[in-house]
């Protein structure tokens, strides 16, 4: 099936490892250009060379630290400087800080914020006026499975990301006749570096082996095992073709079942 993302180009948030590496890696895999972004520079130039070497694509990398506005405003103007144009759009960051609701203080608050809040409104609002230009542009932001039900200690994720999905959602109204569509995934139980140390303070927490934690939990998934990154980076990818031409402003579960929300 051709998804039309042949000569795309792609910004991807986080791309250097985790869920936005499998989206690079999926677009790139259908002919889209992809620019990557992550702090870790040498991290991100293997990465980049990784992508290029399995698919043959265009790929750019700028290290920026995507908390900051002004790194934002730097890689999309990057992206537009060297190819003339913005097509897509994968918001990704890093999770934000653990903690509680009872005792979270209001340093790690501001650090959520700045990760899983302002990062998807500057990096929405950033973008779309080059897609407006084209009269075509995909955005997907990558939040978590807690807009729908909240994970033991990831009150900041919850929180912030909630506000993500209103953004998104009235983004999503705004744009919708430029022909530029506005969704979320919310990632479940995916066997990431982050998840793994999610579930590393668990195992810390209760005394148990990290083994058996991981266990118990991949049991209570109802397709019984941790997804993979890049069953997340496909479907994100045809959320960003042109065979998706009629969903926006929602937010998708990909969890394995493991939300038990009927809506």
């Amino acid at each position: 099936m051709d998804l039309g993302l042949t000569g795309r180009v792609a910004v991807i948030g986080g791309g250097s490892k985790g869920l936005g590496r499998a989206c690079a890696d999926s677009l790139a895999q259908e002919g889209a250009t992809v620019v990557i972004c992550s702090r870790n520079a040498q991290e991100l130039d293997a990465a980049a060379q990784q992508i290029r070497a399995a698919t043959g694509a265009e790929v750019l990398a700028v290290p920026g630290d995507l908390s900051q506005l002004d790194d934002i405003q730097r890689l999309i103007q990057s992206a537009v400087d060297r190819y003339g144009r913005l097509d897509i759009l994968v918001a990704n960051s890093g999770g934000p800080p653990e903690g509680r609701a009872v005792d979270t203080d209001e340093e790690t608050w501001s650090r959520a914020m700045d990760m899983a809040l302002s990062f998807f409104i500057r990096m929405g609002r950033e973008s779309t006026p080059y897609m407006r230009q084209r009269q075509w542009g995909r955005i997907v932001n990558i939040l978590a499975s807690t807009v729908y039900q909240p994970i033991d200690n990831l009150v900041t994720s919850g929180v912030t990301r909630m506000g993500a999905v209103a953004y998104a959602k009235s983004l999503a109204d705004e744009v919708g006749r430029d022909n530029i569509l506005v969704n979320n995934v919310a990632p479940g139980f995916l066997m990431t570096e982050r998840m793994r140390h999610i579930f590393d303070t668990r195992s810390r927490e209760t005394g148990q082996d990290i083994e058996s934690v991981l266990q118990a939990r991949a049991s209570a998934i109802p397709v019984g095992r941790f997804g993979r990154p890049d069953e997340l980076g496909d479907f994100v990818t045809y959320l960003c073709s042109d065979k998706n031409t009629y969903v926006t402003g929602t937010t998708i579960l990909v969890d394995g079942g493991v939300v038990r929300s009927v809506m």
